[in-house]
């Protein structure tokens, strides 16, 4: 018979939880990404315009909205135990994210200069590999 002594020490799926060092690393990197990108954006939203094309309200509201997910996410990663149901939310998230990001950037909608695209490309490929670390904490939790 195996000992359970080689088990990962993230909880089974039959406790419901993700418990890892891993799991929360890589809900800090995302909130720290979030939340250094939100409070640029909400801060220098005014002086970002010119650079980027993309209106102030616009600029202000999604870096609001940034420095807001952060705080969820270092909620979680403070936890103990993470459900996976909420890394499943995250990474669903963060792949929505990174899709609208990708269209946004595509598209030209709201008139971004070429910095302004390239930005928002950029920072979908940045929230990728987190997401994929996000993903993988939770499949090796299984």
């Amino acid at each position: 018979m195996a000992s359970n002594t080689a088990r990962s020490p993230i909880a089974s799926g039959a406790s419901g939880h993700a418990g890892t060092p891993a799991v929360r690393l890589a809900l800090r990197v995302d909130a720290l990404a979030c939340a250094a990108t939100g409070a640029l954006l909400a801060a220098a939203s005014p002086w970002l315009t010119g650079l980027l094309g993309y209106p102030v309200p616009f600029l202000a509201g999604v870096g609001l909205f940034l420095v807001a997910f952060a705080g969820f996410l270092a909620r979680l990663a403070a936890r103990d135990r993470v459900a996976p149901s909420a890394v499943r939310f995250v990474v669903a998230f963060n792949a929505a994210w990174i899709i609208a990001s990708a269209l946004l950037a595509l598209s030209g909608a709201m008139g971004p200069t070429l910095l302004g695209a390239a930005a928002v490309a950029l920072q979908a490929a940045a929230l990728a590999p987190i997401t994929v670390a996000e993903a993988l904490t939770l499949r090796r939790a299984r």
